[in-house]
C-alpha cells in the first residue's frame, strides 16, 4: 500500500492543482456558487477515488511482491497477474533468473577448473620437491639439513595452498568415518618429526581413554597439523614442549593441543579465526599466513565440531576441538 501512494502521489497532487485552477478561473469570472463548487471537487476526487481504488485491487499482488523480498530465486519465477505491467515485470524477472543461473553455471564452472588446475600444479610440485630431498641425503651437513628444512616449509605451504582451492567444495571432498585420535595423533607427530627436532619443541601426548570419534580423517589430519604448526612455532626457543590431549568431556570427546609459548594477545583473539589476519604475533613471525586457523574453523564447522580457544600472553595457548556425543562413538 505505502508504494502504492508513492507512486501515484503526483497524481493526487496534480488533480488537486487542477481542480484549484478551474475553480479559480470560475471564481474571478464572477460566477461564486459555493454549493456548486464544494459538488464538483467531491465529485473530482470521487471519480479518483474510484479510479485509484480500481487500479490497486487490479495490481495488489504485483505491488505486495515489489514490497516483500524474495525469500529464494524461484519466487521469482511466480506469476503475480494478468495486467499487462504485472506480465512484463513476470518476464524481466524470469529473464534475470535465466541471465543469473547461467552466469553463476559458468562462474562455477571456471571455479571447477581452477580447483582441478590447483590440484594438479600441487601434485606436480611435490615430484621434484621429494627428487631434491632425496638428493639432499646425500649432501654433507649443514647443506643436506638446510635444503630438506627448506622443502619441508615448500610442501606445507603447497598442502595450504590445496586445501584452500579445496575449501570451497568441501562437501565433496568429505569421507565421515571411524578415527582412532590416538593413532591419528601419532600419524601427525610421524609427519611433523623432522619439524619437532628443528625446533627443539617435543610433543607429549596424554590419552585418557582411547577415543573413536566420526569424522573425516584427512581434513582431521590437516587441521591438527595446523594446530601443531602454530603451537610448536609460537613456542620455539620459549619453551621445549607442547602437550596433545585426549579425554572426554561429558560425553563429548576432546583433542587438545596446549602450548607454553608467548600466547595470544587480548586485541587479537576475536580475530584470530579471520581470513589473512596474523595479528601481532604474526608480524613477528613472518611465514605467518593468517589463512591456517581460517581453514581450521571453517573446516570445523563444516564437520560439525566445535573449537575452543584459551590463552594468556607469556604462558601459552589451548585449543580445543571438540566432537559432540553423536560424534563420540566411543560413548555410544
Amino acid at each position: 500500500m505505502r508504494l502504492f501512494f508513492k507512486e501515484h502521489s503526483l497524481l493526487i497532487l496534480v488533480q488537486a492543482v487542477q481542480m484549484l485552477v478551474v475553480l479559480s478561473i470560475f471564481w474571478f469570472d464572477g460566477y461564486r456558487d459555493i454549493r456548486l463548487f464544494f459538488y464538483t471537487t467531491f465529485l473530482n476526487f470521487f471519480i479518483l477515488g474510484c479510479y485509484l481504488f480500481y487500479y490497486y485491487l487490479s495490481r495488489r499482488k504485483l505491488y505486495k511482491r515489489l514490497e516483500k523480498p524474495l525469500e529464494s530465486l524461484d519466487d521469482s519465477l511466480q506469476k503475480t497477474d494478468d495486467a499487462p505491467i504485472s506480465i512484463a515485470f513476470d518476464h524481466l524477472l524470469h529473464n534475470q533468473y535465466k541471465l543469473f543461473q547461467s552466469q553463476l553455471e559458468l562462474g562455477e564452472k571456471e571455479q571447477e577448473e581452477h580447483r582441478k588446475f590447483m590440484d594438479q600444479w600441487v601434485h606436480q610440485m611435490k615430484t621434484p620437491l621429494s627428487v631434491i630431498e632425496l638428493t639432499a641425503q646425500n649432501l654433507d651437513e649443514p647443506d643436506s639439513s638446510n635444503i630438506r628444512e627448506e622443502t619441508e616449509r615448500m610442501k606445507t605451504s603447497l598442502n595450504m595452498v590445496l586445501y584452500m582451492a579445496r575449501l570451497r567444495t568441501i562437501e565433496q571432498d568429505f569421507h565421515i568415518k571411524p578415527v582412532n585420535l590416538a593413532k591419528l595423533v601419532d600419524e601427525v607427530n610421524g609427519e611433523n618429526k623432522r619439524f619437532y627436532i628443528r625446533n627443539k619443541v617435543y610433543p607429549k601426548l596424554e590419552v585418557e581413554k582411547e577415543l573413536l570419534v566420526a569424522t573425516d580423517e584427512k581434513w582431521l589430519f590437516f587441521i591438527l597439523s595446523q594446530l601443531i604448526n602454530n603451537a610448536v612455532k609460537y613456542s620455539s626457543e620459549i619453551s621445549n614442549r607442547i602437550v596433545i590431549s585426549i579425554y572426554e568431556r561429558g560425553k563429548e570427546a576432546i583433542l587438545e593441543v596446549r602450548d607454553f609459548g608467548i600466547g595470544i594477545p587480548e586485541v587479537d583473539k576475536r580475530r584470530i579465526f579471520d581470513p589473512f589476519y596474523t595479528g601481532e604475533n604474526g608480524r613477528k613471525f613472518r611465514e605467518s599466513t593468517g589463512m591456517g586457523l581460517y581453514l581450521t574453523k571453517e573446516t570445523l564447522d563444516t564437520l560439525g565440531h566445535r573449537i575452543e580457544m584459551e590463552s594468556e600472553v607469556g604462558k601459552g595457548t589451548t585449543f580445543r576441538i571438540i566432537f559432540s556425543e553423536t560424534q563420540n562413538l566411543t560413548s555410544l
